[in-house]
């Protein structure tokens, strides 16, 4: 249990799961994984005019998420809402307010806490449509605010709020048609921006730490305490001794020291962990953070299975949920 910040109540520890209604996110990149995705297959992985999500699968994992004893869900939006503020972002198949209103109700009914996803990296806001190609811009500005506003509401003023905010690299847009980094001056403008407008809502913003990976000393001095940070590593190796640089671990110094380094540095934190490479993962991950971070700062686990809620993958999130469920 942690302690409320404001209130000095106790606050269950976070088992968490990320699950995707939206997928528009990944538009440009051939996300080809092991050669497995081939012609039609790969139209799964670009945009889409129609919501990929099927809410059999849906129920069927956050079922096996209560089952397990978890009590958190990362619902990562996207297009997946007929958003009132921005109608323009829907796609055919998105959701009712009203409609997903009653999905929010019942996952409570579970005992799983509903925190709302928007993913404002550049890098993964290709479900913004035309203003992913207007970033920085007051139409921008704009439209994001009217959406964390809207879906605050929705969520009845969520405890947290995703922002994503992770990958935004020239590296991680190499296969884009279309490239957009923000850097330097920009990338922290924007970002308080975004941390501004969640906490206007009493709200926590909270995102993916990989900003700290390329800018240590930067992100260390300006990055908000406020800001809940889940640092992200999904190899099978937390050796962090000082790697061969030529051989198979020479990053995972680079990936895993950044929990220890946040912990020193006073942020709270969710590490998250994945099936996505290695069934070893998310048990690695929760043992070396448990033995890491200090914990009044571990806040709890997330693990993001990174799959479509589709029928082919419902066996991967179900193997997520199983696999964070012996460590709870």
């Amino acid at each position: 249990m942690n302690k409320n910040a404001d209130t000095g109540a106790e606050t269950p520890f976070i088992w968490g799961a990320l699950l995707h209604m939206g997928v528009n996110m990944w538009s440009d990149i051939p996300l080809v994984k092991h050669g497995k995705y081939q012609g039609e297959d790969m139209q799964l992985l670009c945009q889409a005019d129609h919501l990929r999500f099927d809410e059999g699968v849906w129920r069927t994992v956050t079922g096996r998420m209560r089952d397990a004893g978890m009590n958190l869900v990362v619902i990562d939006l996207g297009e997946a809402l007929q958003y009132e503020s921005h109608p323009e972002l829907a796609v055919r198949g998105s959701w009712t307010i009203e409609r997903f209103r009653e999905e929010l109700a019942r996952l409570r009914s579970l005992g799983l806490e509903p925190i709302p996803k928007l993913n404002f990296s550049t890098a993964h806001d290709t479900w913004l449509k035309e203003y992913s190609r207007q970033v920085s811009t007051s139409s921008y500005y704009k439209v994001c605010a009217d959406l964390i506003r809207e879906v605050c509401g929705i969520f009845d003023t969520p405890r947290f709020f995703h922002l994503g905010y992770d990958e935004e690299t020239a590296g991680h847009q190499a296969n884009q048609s279309y490239i957009v980094v923000r850097q330097g001056e920009l990338w922290w403008h924007d970002f308080m921006f975004f941390v501004k407008t969640v906490e206007e809502r009493g709200v926590r913003p909270w995102i993916w730490s990989d900003y700290y990976w390329n800018h240590p000393e930067e992100f260390l001095a300006r990055m908000p305490k406020s800001v809940l940070q889940s640092n992200w590593y999904y190899g099978a190796s937390f050796d962090i001794e000082p790697p061969d640089e030529t051989g198979p671990g020479r990053n995972v110094r680079r990936f895993v020291q950044p929990y220890i380094d946040l912990d020193k540095a006073g942020f709270d934190q969710i590490p998250t962990g994945s099936n996505w490479s290695s069934d070893l993962n998310i048990g690695g991950t929760v043992d070396f953070c448990r033995e890491n971070i200090s914990p009044e700062r571990l806040k709890g686990f997330l693990i993001a299975p990174w799959y479509f809620t589709l029928p082919d993958w419902q066996w991967k999130l179900l193997d997520a949920v199983d696999q964070i469920a012996v460590k709870i």
